[in-house]
C-alpha cells in the first residue's frame, strides 16, 4: 500500500514539473529587486488562505518548493509540514485546515529572523495560486 502511494505522489509531482510551464504570471506590478533584496518580512506576508482542501495545498506545497528548485530536508505528512532549504536559510511550510474546503499556508524561517528575500514566499504562492486546479490522481497499476 505504502510503494502505491509513493508511486502516486511520483507521478503527480513528475506530471506538475513536465507539464506546468516555470514562468510566473505578474499579478501585481513588483520590481524584481524588491523580491531579491534581504529586507525585514512582515508575518502577515508569510501566511496565506486557499480555496483548496489541506490535502491538495500539501502536495501543491511540495510541488512549488520542487519547483522553485528549493531543497527538501524533511516531510512530514501527517502534521503537514515540510523543511526546506532556500538561499541559505531555512524554512517551515505549514499547511493547516480550515474546513473541508479552505486551507491556510504559513511558511516560516526557522529561526523566526523575518529578515530574507520576500520572493521566497512570494513564489510560493504565486505557483499555488497558478495551479490550484491541478488535482493528484491515483494511477492504476497491475501490482
Amino acid at each position: 500500500m505504502a510503494g502505491i502511494v509513493r508511486f502516486v505522489l511520483l507521478t503527480f509531482m513528475l506530471f506538475v514539473f513536465a507539464f506546468v510551464p516555470k514562468c510566473y504570471a505578474e499579478t501585481q506590478p513588483v520590481s524584481l529587486s524588491t523580491l531579491v533584496t534581504v529586507q525585514n518580512v512582515p508575518f502577515e506576508q508569510c501566511t496565506k488562505v486557499f480555496n483548496i482542501d489541506a490535502e491538495n495545498l500539501f502536495y501543491l506545497t511540495m510541488a512549488s518548493i520542487n519547483a522553485n528548485r528549493f531543497k527538501i530536508v524533511e516531510i512530514q505528512s501527517k502534521t503537514g509540514y515540510i523543511l526546506f532549504n532556500a538561499v541559505n536559510k531555512e524554512f517551515l511550510a505549514s499547511v493547516v485546515k480550515l474546513d473541508s474546503k479552505t486551507s491556510l499556508l504559513r511558511v516560516t524561517p526557522t529561526n523566526n529572523v523575518y529578515y530574507f528575500q520576500p520572493g521566497i514566499v512570494l513564489n510560493l504562492f504565486r505557483y499555488i495560486e497558478l495551479n490550484n486546479q491541478l488535482r493528484p490522481v491515483q494511477i492504476k497499476t497491475n501490482l
